[in-house]
């Protein structure tokens, strides 16, 4: 990578692996860590779900999506990819105040996005709180706005409801986590507006790179931590 100076702008692409480099020399600890339809990368629609299989002998499967941030959306799809029950994990952006936002606009910090994954569940199994339970570990939400060396509101931890029940669970699963984590949680609980799927690019990431260095020294770390716990009893 060539060095970074004054006014040079790095690579989209390049970013997070800037950072990295920045995570190394700094050494930091890495902490453990709509149902209706949504507008796609090129601003059109998504389908509210995934159409059930065709013919008499289907059987429909009832999903529900939720969606969550906890830094970089990179490490949380890779997290949830692995949980049993989640059928689908896209990456994208809520909560900000521009319509079809780039990577590189939402890395500014200005749009007010989050990055953040949309996770499609079965509920037969896998529950809304058993998720929220691996929520708070995979990620550190005690820290404001940051997540290891990736800084800025765009890492917010947040948790974008699109119902009701959902406001109720996510709040009653903060208060119980906020017992554990000494009462520092910082993580929002407010409503979905929009989700935007992220660029092609960045969806599967880890699954196309996992030997990169962000991947190896960040992610996966994460991933065997959340490993160790889905093992548990």
């Amino acid at each position: 990578m060539s060095p970074v100076f004054p006014g040079h702008r790095l690579p989209v692409r390049h970013m997070k692996l800037h950072r990295l480099f920045t995570t190394l020399l700094m050494a930091p600890v890495i902490h453990a860590a709509d149902t209706g339809g949504t507008p796609s990368a090129s601003g059109s629609p998504d389908s509210a779900a995934a159409a059930a299989p065709a013919g008499p002998a289907a059987t429909a499967v009832t999903t529900e999506t939720l969606v969550l941030g906890g830094g970089c959306f990179w490490c949380t799809e890779a997290a949830w990819q692995l949980v049993p029950g989640v059928k689908a994990v896209t990456s994208g952006y809520a909560g900000g105040h521009v319509a079809n936002p780039t990577y590189e606009q939402v890395c500014t910090g200005t749009t007010g996005h989050a990055e953040v994954t949309r996770v499609e569940f079965d509920p037969k199994q896998v529950t809304l709180d058993r998720l929220l339970d691996l929520f708070w570990t995979i990620h550190d939400p005690t820290t404001l706005n940051r997540q290891g060396a990736d800084e800025g509101t765009q890492y917010r931890s947040v948790i974008f409801y699109a119902t009701p029940e959902q406001k109720k669970i996510a709040e009653a699963s903060r208060d119980r986590a906020n017992k554990e984590w000494g009462g520092k949680i910082v993580t929002e609980i407010t409503p979905l507006d929009t989700f935007w799927p992220a660029e092609a690019y960045h969806q599967n990431y880890y699954k196309e790179n996992s030997q990169e260095g962000y991947c190896r020294v960040v992610i996966r770390p994460k991933l065997d931590k959340l490993k160790k716990e889905l093992a548990r009893p």
